[in-house]
């Protein structure tokens, strides 16, 4: 396996142990800071979340060309740097105004993903890519299963201490990066930086010309919509529901990462071998489906353990779209259009927390005329039902030279 590809292996699997050290302790954050009841928090949750992916959309593209121009690395550096810095923040917040900016800056420092998928697209051959986009993807799982675990764990000693956990664990991984990670983009691949290319709209301009891209960006954002229902409702959902303590928030999510460690080293690549990169997604698509119904008609806390291994099967969708997208570029602008990618990333992480926070608080608040907690689930499910039909439309297309 090439230095640069273990480099961002590692650091996605300790990205998402600071993001998941965090998940179990950030409602009761916002609930201590505000005084507020449950579905008040599970709003000022969704707004948190609006202001990350408004500033991942805006940087998104601004990052993918940056490492375009100077290459991968200082570019990947500065982000780890950044997230450390950003959880510091969060972890003295003494006001909810102090996690609105960190929030921001983590959406500045979070549009580093398609410089990070751009090293796989810049080192492995595109057939193998889509092998190795499920490996960043279990990656993500095993941080998922360590962070929330350890998270839950922390905060038994107070909701802040995961916060300077996760801090400390990415200023480690700032320090190994300068010393393991090489560069990746030839200088002959390098071009020049371009503003009117270095935003949402002008990427898209940019971008739109190459065969089947925006039909590919229409499932990606339709995808990322629907699977953010977990990141964006889970701890408030099974808080208010299930009254779950810190602990048993972070031990599910546990569960679901190791179930998505599993499925993507063992089950994706032989999918792929067998049925091809958008049949593999097909198919995690459907079981996708049938994990949002299962927990949104969940009414005992057993149905919902006996749920969360079927949403592993998610984990079959988003290495084979990525690897679908990096065939549509060209070896001069993965990092353009996988910056692209992210930003039509963070426009769903706009989008999903102004459909399914308000959706949970409303459904569960005594405004409502009927309470049912699965609501926002169902809506997910029918996103997802759609980016599904969509990608089953399109056409498979071989690498771009």
């Amino acid at each position: 396996m090439p230095p640069a590809v273990r480099f961002v292996l590692f650091t996605l699997t300790l990205n998402a142990m600071g993001f998941g050290l965090i998940v179990p302790v950030v409602p009761k954050l916002i609930m201590a800071l505000e005084n507020a009841p449950i579905d008040r928090a599970t709003a000022i949750g969704g707004m948190l979340a609006v202001t990350f992916a408004v500033f991942q959309f805006i940087f998104s593209p601004i990052l993918g060309n940056l490492s375009d121009r100077f290459g991968r690395r200082p570019v990947l550096l500065a982000s780890t740097a950044g997230f450390a810095v950003d959880f510091l923040v969060l972890a003295a917040a003494p006001t909810l105004i102090w996690i609105f900016i960190a929030r921001a800056f983590s959406g500045i420092f979070g549009a580093s993903n398609g410089p990070a998928q751009s090293v796989i697209a810049d080192v492995v051959p595109p057939q193998d890519r889509a092998r190795y986009y499920g490996l960043l993807g279990a990656a993500f799982g095993v941080g998922f299963i360590l962070g929330p675990a350890i998270g839950g764990a922390l905060s038994e000693f107070g909701y802040r201490v995961p916060f300077y956990a996760a801090a400390a664990l990415l200023a480690a991984n700032t320090v190994y990066g300068y010393f393991a990670l090489p560069e990746t983009l030839a200088p002959e691949h390098r071009r020049p930086f371009e503003w009117r290319r270095a935003n949402p709209v002008g990427a898209l301009l940019s971008i739109r010309k190459l065969p089947g891209i925006l039909p590919m960006a229409a499932v990606y954002l339709l995808w990322q919509i629907a699977t953010l229902i977990y990141p964006m409702t889970w701890a408030y959902f099974v808080i208010g529901r299930y009254g779950w303590s810190g602990g048993l928030v972070g031990l599910s999510l546990a569960l679901v990462g190791a179930s998505m460690v599993v499925t993507q080293i063992f089950l994706l690549p032989r999918m792929v071998a067998r049925f091809g990169e958008r049949a593999t997604a097909l198919i995690g698509g459907i079981g996708a489906i049938s994990a949002m119904l299962c927990l949104a008609f969940a009414y005992e806390t057993w149905m919902v353990w006996a749920c969360l291994p079927i949403m592993a099967m998610q984990s079959l969708v988003h290495p084979n779209l990525t690897a679908m997208i990096t065939r549509r570029a060209r070896a001069d602008n993965q990092g353009e259009v996988q910056g692209f990618a992210s930003a039509v990333m963070a426009v769903g992480s706009i989008i999903a927390p102004m459909l399914f926070n308000p959706a949970l608080a409303w459904f569960t608040s005594g405004k409502a005329p009927l309470v049912f907690w699965g609501a926002a689930f169902i809506i997910a499910a029918v996103i997802a039902a759609a980016a599904i039909t969509l990608l089953s439309l399109i056409k498979t297309k071989t690498a771009h030279p």
